[in-house]
């Protein structure tokens, strides 16, 4: 768990990242990351202008300090995003974010998944697909649904017996003063 202060810091870093891609700008540097915050780690990075989607991407493992991952996040879903446009600055004052740091992915059988506290990760050959933990809360899927969707975002057959099933679970950092 993420202390307040490192959660806000990494909440401005991203936001900041955002701002200057929708301007056209070098993300910011941060000033100087706490301990934790340079520490390896995964993390995903949710756009949301007046409460709509506007962009989620993120880091299945984690490969590079955790300010990083969610620097690199929060640049790639305001502009790289392939369901969405890139991010003008005119939607910056409706922005609201969130992100999301996963824990490592521990493999699962499927009546071991808990609805709001597993995200899950699919995979089989190059194929693979995540959805967090909070998209069936949001969606009011049930375990079995969330694996389904899960299944179908990496596009493979429903209960394929080659895929490989892994949970996670993850700290959540949501900006308290952004627009709903």
């Amino acid at each position: 768990m993420l202390s307040e202060s490192d959660q806000r810091e990494l909440l401005d870093l991203a936001r900041e990242t955002v701002a200057a891609t929708a301007r056209g700008e070098r993300p910011p540097e941060p000033r100087n990351p706490s301990g934790p915050l340079r520490e390896k780690g995964a993390a995903f990075v949710t756009l949301r202008v007046a409460g709509e989607l506007r962009g989620c991407i993120g880091h299945v493992e984690a490969v590079e300090p955790l300010w990083e991952s969610v620097r690199d996040m929060a640049q790639a879903a305001a502009e790289r995003d392939s369901r969405f446009p890139p991010l003008g600055p005119q939607e910056l004052p409706g922005l609201s974010l969130e992100i999301s740091i996963l824990s490592a992915m521990t493999p699962i059988r499927p009546e071991e998944i808990r609805i709001g506290l597993h995200g899950l990760y699919v995979k089989r050959g190059s194929q693979s697909g995540l959805l967090l933990p909070q998209v069936a809360v949001e969606w009011g899927w049930d375990a079995r649904e969330f694996l389904r969707r899960t299944f179908e975002k990496a596009g493979l057959p429903p209960s394929d017996p080659a895929t490989r099933i892994y949970a996670f679970t993850i700290d959540h950092c949501q900006d308290p003063a952004a627009p709903q």
